[in-house]
């Protein structure tokens, strides 16, 4: 009775672990038959992994990991493994081939040459291989006959390693980065980021349905959940007490008659969780909110002298978190599934934006052309802007159109042309502002940051950071598009021209003053916080 019931106890863990895990979660994991597993694939019942050393190929039970089969390799160094839906392919790299072997017995089917100079996955999308190559940093989709590249594209990072196809997408490990990308084999775009389960991720393979990744280091078989209903993971969290101060000072000759200072007042978020009341010093004059719902809080000053100093301040207490959106872009609806009180509101153009600008209307329809599909209107006008632009911070901001024909900007000049593109496009859009954690837990920040939001319908809205993402590789320009770390407290939600805010963010001060009075205005946010271990 107690063995029954342990037994049931285990299944129902492990059912448990399936059906309650998000993507990039391990369902399950055994011990590999060796510590030098270099290759995995699934042959539609069973897995096998390519062991270095003893140059063997281990057929196992993917339930247990129980060996089933070996064979022997057909050289002396396998590394990544694939199945064609008969035979076995695998990359030697001591015989510098890539050899097609029959399972049943291990006898070489067919090889040719090394087609690129390191390759070190492998993996077949039903009628070509693909291979990762470590030295040219692309993929290749090569003929299964020679080696002949069909064509190529831009791997997700320096070091791909190992490689598997789902039927739709490539999946490449990042063993330097413990990291393991969904990518688009059209482009090279990286859709989804996940943390690999060990820290020497190699290869990998697909199930229809898992994802598997064989570790180096712990020796282990990982079952990786993939696809589920979760739109979101939360990780890292911090635990923050941020000051932000303003301080008007007035340095003469004449008098400040009237002075009116706003701070955006945060709110919860997915990835931000207010602890208490938010505390404000001196107390505020009033609250109010702006046409897009924005909160603020408002103190108000008269008669401040020649070197004389008015301060606000606000004081929040905040858990933060990294957040990861899981964007698959066949979930995503296309442009007529947006809402229509959503298309009404932030569709419109402003005076940053100039959305109907004819160098704007004529890049909408190159980049974007018959595209309806939210997440790629959203991909494709990323990558246009970084592609186009570089991060200078100059001071003051210039409507969209100048911005992208200089080439430069601000954070705040990548997002106002980001969200105008969008706009432009009929994607809704709007900005995030924040203040930032920089570098040490205890800090200050007097830069602050900016981003963009697209609303992606069945999703919602997605933070887009164009500035952040203009970077080489397509794993950091991924980590830009629906993931934002645990650094930022978001006070400002905004879709620009705000009546308190106008185009700023955080904090915002209107005046009155004599004539040829000097106003010098600070504002700083200082942070206290803790990782959460």
């Amino acid at each position: 009775m107690m063995k029954r019931l342990s037994f049931g106890m285990v299944l129902l863990l492990v059912l448990g672990a399936a059906v309650w895990a998000k993507p990039g979660d391990v369902v399950s994991s055994f011990k590999s038959p060796s510590g030098y597993v270099t290759g995995v694939t699934y042959d539609g019942t069973a897995l096998w992994v390519a062991d270095r050393k003893a140059a063997v190929l281990f057929r196992l039970d993917p339930a247990s990991g129980k060996i089933l089969k070996k064979i022997q390799a057909p050289g002396f160094w396998p590394l990544g493994l694939a199945w064609d839906g008969k035979s076995l392919w695998t990359i030697d790299r001591d015989a510098k081939k890539i050899f097609k072997v029959n399972p049943k017995n291990g006898w070489i089917l067919h090889a040719f040459d090394f087609p690129t100079p390191n390759p070190r996955g492998i993996t077949f999308d039903g009628k070509y291989l693909w291979i990762s190559d470590a030295s040219t940093h692309r993929l290749y989709q090569i003929s299964s006959d020679d080696g002949t590249t069909i064509r190529s594209i831009p791997a997700p990072t320096a070091r791909p390693n190992g490689l598997t196809w789902d039927g739709r997408y490539l999946w490449v490990s990042d063993r330097l980065r413990d990291k393991i990308y969904m990518v688009w084999p059209s482009t090279g775009d990286v859709v989804l980021i996940l943390p690999s389960p060990g820290p020497y991720a190699n290869d990998l393979a697909w199930d229809g349905q898992f994802l598997w990744n064989a570790d180096y280091e712990l020796d282990r078989v990982f079952r990786i959940k993939v696809r589920d209903k979760t739109h979101f993971s939360l990780r890292n969290e911090r635990d923050a007490t941020i000051i932000l101060s303003h301080v008007t000072r007035n340095l003469g000759p004449g008098t400040i008659h009237k002075l009116q200072v706003y701070f955006a007042v945060p709110g919860n978020l997915p990835n931000q969780k207010i602890q208490g009341p938010i505390t404000y010093r001196p107390e505020p004059t009033r609250f109010v909110s702006d046409r897009w719902g924005e909160k603020f809080a408002l103190f108000e000053t008269n008669q401040i002298r020649p070197d004389q100093s008015d301060e606000s301040d606000m004081v929040v207490h905040a858990k933060l978190f990294d957040i990861r959106y899981f964007l698959f872009s066949e979930k995503v609806g296309n442009l007529d599934e947006i809402p229509a009180g959503i298309r009404q509101r932030y569709l419109q153009d402003g005076a940053k934006h100039h959305i109907h600008d004819p160098y704007f209307q004529k890049i909408v329809r190159q980049v974007v052309g018959s595209e309806k599909n939210a997440y790629w209107v959203a991909r494709k006008l990323f990558q246009y802007v970084i592609d186009h632009m570089h991060y200078e911070l100059a001071g003051g901001w210039n409507v969209a159109p100048t911005v992208l024909k200089r080439g430069s900007g601000s954070c705040s000049e990548y997002t106002f042309v980001y969200v105008a593109l969008c706009r432009a496009a009929g994607l809704p859009a709007r900005y995030q502002g924040s203040v930032v954690v920089r570098g040490d837990n205890a800090s200050f920040d007097d830069v602050f940051h900016r981003w963009a939001e697209v609303y992606l319908p069945h999703y919602g809205w997605i933070p887009v950071d164009p500035s952040g993402g203009d970077q080489t590789w397509g794993r950091d320009q991924a980590n830009f598009f629906g993931h934002l770390s645990n650094r930022f407290l978001i006070t400002t939600i905004n879709g620009g021209g705000s009546r308190y805010m106008g185009w700023n963010y955080n904090a915002n001060e209107k005046w009155v003053a004599d004539p040829k009075t000097e106003v010098h205005i600070q504002t700083v946010a200082d942070w206290e916080s803790k990782l959460v271990r």
